[in-house]
């Protein structure tokens, strides 16, 4: 098999980028037995901790070293640069754009004009970002198929779950009529802990140690994160042309111990669920607390894990768990999305 280079351009190099980054260290010698190809990161960018550019490709296990070492890349290095993630995206070489920039949740940018810049120039496009899909999926989408490229996005939900990728891959004329699950890990974590007895600012206090809570909790305990998801969901899997604020949304933030202890003697547990319905014709999206009766699939969620639910005219309901994902199933994800692209492109 003749082997020939396949260039990445990244766009954030956080902690998903470097579990992608160490995935490509480790499987580079397989990628080159089964697929022929040489895979060669080309451009990392950050938002403050620099950049590197090398058209023969980066040195990944010292941009891995430096990060965990400097916590930003060496400005002594050949391959430092000064560009920002958009004049990489539009200048460089590359085959397939990784877009893995923090989320904007209430714009999605400017993630979306990474992509965009990457498609009308032809080329392949990966995001981890939720941002794109939940705010400009149909517009990149057509885009894409426009210029003839690939556009996956499995990571945006449920970290490298195959949820997109099933739909898609194994089923095929099926429609989707309705979609649920449980999306959001922080308000879980809240929920399960304020059951026992915990105060609010306690837990949000052992959520940050733990790592379980970011820095600024609103977005998920207001139901925005979970809103977001849905709508990616649901642009995607039932063509509802919809943003997070389209999203009838509720969160947990008014939730209190009576309530949960209320839920208990009823037999039931409070979680913040997703959903995604036809009514007269069009998709209906929600995020909101509800009580679940105790020993079904979907009370049982707790900690990190997630669930999502998927009913379709042929297949029925098909229900995916994720169970207590790390940083590598995040990385898988983008993984997984450029061994597709490898695959549906190759020579």
């Amino acid at each position: 098999m003749e082997k020939y280079d396949f260039k990445l351009a990244v766009l954030g190099f956080g902690n998903v980028g470097q579990a992608f980054a160490k995935l490509l260290l480790e499987k580079r010698e397989e990628i080159i037995h089964k697929f022929g190809c040489r895979v060669k990161v080309v451009a990392i960018s950050t938002g403050s901790r620099g950049s590197l550019v090398n058209s023969c490709g980066i040195d990944l296990e010292k941009a891995c070293m430096d990060m965990e070492r400097l916590q930003r890349f060496d400005e002594k290095s050949i391959d430092f640069s000064r560009m920002n993630s958009m004049e990489i995206a539009r200048t460089v070489d590359y085959d397939v754009l990784v877009e893995l920039t923090p989320l904007k949740i209430f714009s999605g940018q400017p993630a979306i004009d990474h992509i965009e810049a990457a498609l009308i120039r032809k080329k392949h496009t990966i995001s981890a970002n939720k941002g794109p899909i939940a705010w400009a999926y149909d517009s990149l989408k057509d885009l894409a198929e426009k210029q003839g490229v690939k556009f996956y996005f499995e990571t945006t939900v449920m970290d490298g779950t195959p949820v997109f990728n099933l739909v898609d891959e194994t089923l095929k004329l099926c429609r989707v009529t309705e979609v649920k699950g449980i999306l959001n890990s922080t308000t879980n974590f809240v929920l399960e802990e304020l059951a026992k007895g915990k105060s609010y600012d306690d837990v949000i206090s052992e959520g940050k140690k733990r790592g379980f809570v970011e820095a600024d909790p609103s977005m998920d305990i207001e139901g925005w994160d979970a809103a977001a998801k849905t709508a990616a969901l649901l642009n995607v899997l039932m063509g509802a042309g919809i943003t997070p604020c389209d999203v009838e949304r509720k969160g947990i933030e008014d939730i209190a111990l009576e309530q949960i202890k209320e839920a208990d003697a009823r037999g039931n547990v409070i979680k913040l669920v997703c959903a995604g319905t036809i009514e007269n014709g069009k998709v209906k999206a929600s995020v909101s607390p509800k009580e679940l009766p105790k020993g079904t699939l979907f009370a049982g969620i707790s900690g990190t894990t997630s669930v999502v639910s998927i009913t379709t005219d042929l297949m029925g309901t098909i229900s995916v768990v994720e169970h207590d994902p790390e940083i590598q199933q995040t990385g898988y994800g983008v993984f997984s999305d450029l061994l597709r692209v490898i695959t549906n492109t190759q020579h």
